[in-house]
C-alpha cells in the first residue's frame, strides 16, 4: 500500500525533462568556443557564482542544454574534480515541477541529497545535488526555475 501511495505522489512531483548536462572544463572561453563554432549552440553567457567558486555557461541547442562549469576556487570540489579527472562529464540536471516534493518522496525512497538545505542556482533556479551513492553512480541535479 505504502508503494502505491508514492506513485501517486510522483505524478504531483515529476520531472519535466533534462535541463542541461554538467560539464567541468578547465577552460571555459575555449570550450564555449568549440561548442558554438563547431556545433552552432547558441548562449554561453557566463555567469560567475562565486559563492560555489565557479563560472558557469549555458549552451543550447533547441530544448536541450549543457552547463560548462569552470572552477575559479582551487578548495572547491570541483577543482579537485577537474584535478582528478580532467574536462568531462559531472552531472546531469533534471528539471522538475515542484522541487520541494520530489525531495521528500525521493528520501521516502532511499535517495538521499547531498545539500541539507535547496540552494540558487545559475539562472534564477533551485537546486540540490542528490548522492551518487544512491543514484546509481551518477550526479544528479534537481533544477526548479523560478521564473
Amino acid at each position: 500500500m505504502k508503494n502505491n501511495k508514492l506513485k501517486i505522489e510522483n505524478r504531483k512531483s515529476k520531472i519535466k525533462g533534462i535541463d542541461h548536462i554538467g560539464i567541468v572544463v578547465k577552460d571555459i572561453m575555449a570550450a564555449m568556443d568549440i561548442y558554438k563554432s563547431s556545433f552552432g549552440m547558441d548562449g554561453g553567457e557566463i555567469e560567475d557564482i562565486s559563492s560555489y567558486g565557479v563560472k558557469v555557461a549555458h549552451l543550447f541547442a533547441g530544448d536541450s542544454g549543457i552547463e560548462l562549469i569552470e572552477p575559479t576556487d582551487p578548495s572547491t570540489g570541483i577543482s579537485r574534480f577537474l584535478k582528478k579527472r580532467g574536462d568531462g562529464f559531472h552531472h546531469i540536471s533534471f528539471e522538475v515541477d515542484d522541487i520541494h516534493s520530489l525531495l521528500t518522496i525521493l528520501k521516502k525512497r532511499g535517495i538521499k541529497p547531498i545539500d541539507k538545505e535547496l540552494r540558487k542556482g545559475s539562472r534564477n533556479t533551485l537546486i540540490a545535488f542528490l548522492d551518487p551513492k544512491s543514484t546509481g553512480g551518477i550526479l544528479i541535479e534537481l533544477c526548479q526555475h523560478l521564473s
